[in-house]
């Protein structure tokens, strides 16, 4: 069982560098560029990571001196359920507003040309109001 953790510790700490080096933007990687880090993360198996985690990376601290994870209990936003959300409802009463406008507009255009067809039909010259 130890020989085992001798070869996976060193193991998942070489995954894990390798994989925070990738997603590290390369204006965060300190000293050489983030392909040489790569390679050095790859090729001395221990040593490669531990550089990297300790000088690799621009490292910022928590603003105010706080953990992220204190800050994120303070600050907190509350979900809310779409039906429980004033500016959701507000945006679907305009929506539906709209919606009931136009569809007047087109039964009004709907109820003029069938009244406009219907007087073709009946051969009736079509009224000065309309077009």
């Amino acid at each position: 069982m130890f020989r085992a953790l001798i070869y996976l510790l060193p193991l998942a700490l070489t995954i894990y560098a390798f994989i925070d080096c990738l997603n590290t933007p390369e204006d965060e990687a300190k000293h050489l560029p983030k392909i040489a880090w790569v390679f050095i993360i790859l090729l001395f198996w221990i040593v490669g990571p531990i550089v990297w985690l300790a000088a690799g990376k621009t490292r910022h601290a928590p603003a105010g001196g706080r953990t992220p994870s204190e800050w994120h209990r303070n600050h907190r936003s509350r979900w809310v359920a779409p039906d429980d959300n004033p500016e959701f409802l507000n945006a679907l009463k305009e929506e539906n507003k709209k919606d009931e406008s136009l569809l007047k507009d087109w039964e009004a255009d709907l109820r003029r040309r069938e009244e406009e067809l219907k007087r073709r039909e009946s051969g009736e010259s079509p009224s000065p109001s309309g077009e």
